[in-house]
């Protein structure tokens, strides 16, 4: 896959308000990106970032799991060459818990339907563009961490859906990227224990990435270490993140 320049484009960034969406926003701007769509459910959450960059930032509301949100982010943003999906929620965490089942679906809703819904919105103008689809999963959608057994499941859901993705539109010129993060210090990942990469860190390793033609990054020191791991032995990253778990 050959590599993307950031200067120039023009990105949308789901969940653009806060944590790794908002880094990568800022990113792209200090990178020289033409405009940015930033989204977020509460458009009023980006007031500040527009504040900053003036034109260059344009806030759309978006709850990604609303049709007639998406469809009109897809009308109002038509030159989108850069997809960012990014947003994404945790909310199930033990399998005693009734409520579970109905957490698990609202992750999926947001960590898999959505990217989904967008793939499918944005294709045409990205194949027109011969641009870039970014999905944002994470380590523990290679390797479940049974501390989130759902949201785990949710990132499968988008991993397996990226390498869908990344065959069915190579034959019409989109670039699809997987980004697997490890521990980031957002507000998801508060009850996180681990050592923690900075989402302003994440954020740049993602578009170094993406001007390098990576088709998979691992963006911080722990999804490295990870991925390598699991490129090596997928059992063996499995008793790893076990072991973690066991040890919590």
């Amino acid at each position: 896959m050959s590599g993307r320049n950031i200067a120039g484009s023009v990105a949308l960034v789901t969940g653009a308000n806060r944590g790794i969406g908002r880094a990568i926003t800022e990113a792209l701007l200090e990178r020289g990106a033409k405009r940015v769509y930033a989204t977020a459910r509460d458009p009023q959450t980006l007031a500040e970032l527009a504040a900053q960059h003036g034109d260059r930032v344009v806030p759309l509301k978006l709850d990604v799991t609303r049709d007639a949100d998406v469809a009109e982010v897809v009308r109002r943003a038509a030159d989108v060459d850069l997809l960012f999906n990014n947003a994404g929620v945790v909310e199930g965490r033990s399998l005693a818990d009734e409520a579970l089942v109905d957490q698990a679906r609202r992750e999926m809703e947001v960590n898999y339907f959505a990217p989904l819904r967008l793939l499918q919105r944005f294709a045409d103008g990205l194949a027109t563009r011969r641009g870039v689809l970014v999905n944002v999963s994470s380590v523990a959608g290679l390797t479940n961490f049974a501390l989130f057994p759902t949201y785990s499941a949710s990132k499968a859901a988008v991993h397996s859906l990226t390498q869908g993705a990344r065959a069915l539109l190579a034959t019409r010129g989109v670039s699809v990227i997987g980004v697997y993060p490890g521990p980031v210090d957002t507000d998801m990942a508060r009850e996180i224990t681990l050592d923690k990469a900075s989402p302003e860190d994440v954020a740049e390793a993602i578009l170094e990435g993406i001007e390098a033609g990576s088709e998979d990054i691992f963006p911080d020191p722990f999804a490295a270490t990870f991925g390598a791991r699991f490129e090596s032995s997928p059992k063996g990253s499995e008793r790893d993140l076990a072991a973690m778990v066991t040890a919590s």
